[in-house]
């Protein structure tokens, strides 16, 4: 995380920029401007405005997996207080720690809901099909238990909808 003023002054605020490493450079005339106005939480803890945001997470999707990035901030203005770079960053790795960790409590919750639904799923559909068989053995011979057999299978496949949507698209 770098902040720097604008780019006639050479000079900037903030970590020194590894190199080999894919910059992101977003320019504002305030460090507010980073940040959601809404918000009302103190500027560290404040989420980023959904464009700027949308904007640092899009950036990289091109670049490939094993580079590092950093983020430049290009400032329209001299830096203020001496530690506002540091106030920037903290704020800024503090919203994508959130953010990282609450996709994380997202994808655990939607395989305990895939595992969930699988237990369900399976005992469903090995009680429809032990049960279809059941019923078409007790009225052998005729049309109608056939059709409850494959009804019950049709229906114990079904029950396997949401464990298969899970694993295989969400």
């Amino acid at each position: 995380m770098t902040s720097t003023p604008s780019a006639e002054v050479n000079d900037f605020a903030g970590d020194a920029i590894p190199p080999k490493c894919e910059v992101i450079e977003v320019h504002v005339s305030e460090l507010k401007q980073l940040f959601d106005a809404i918000d009302p939480s103190p500027f560290r803890e404040r989420d980023l405005d959904p464009k700027a945001e949308e904007f640092i997470v899009s950036w990289p999707k091109d670049v490939p997996r094993d580079r590092s990035l950093a983020l430049v901030v290009d400032l329209d203005r001299e830096a203020g207080l001496p530690d506002e770079a540091a106030v920037l960053r903290d704020a800024i790795h503090e919203f994508f720690r959130h953010r990282a960790e609450t996709h994380r409590r997202r994808l655990r919750e939607l395989f305990r809901v895939g595992r969930t639904s699988l237990v369900i799923g399976l005992v469903a559909l090995t009680a429809a099909v032990a049960f279809g068989d059941f019923l078409a053995t007790l009225l052998r011979g005729g049309r109608i238990g056939g059709i409850v057999r494959e009804s019950l299978t049709i229906g114990a496949w079904v029950s396997m909808w949401r464990p298969l949507e899970v694993s295989l698209y969400d």
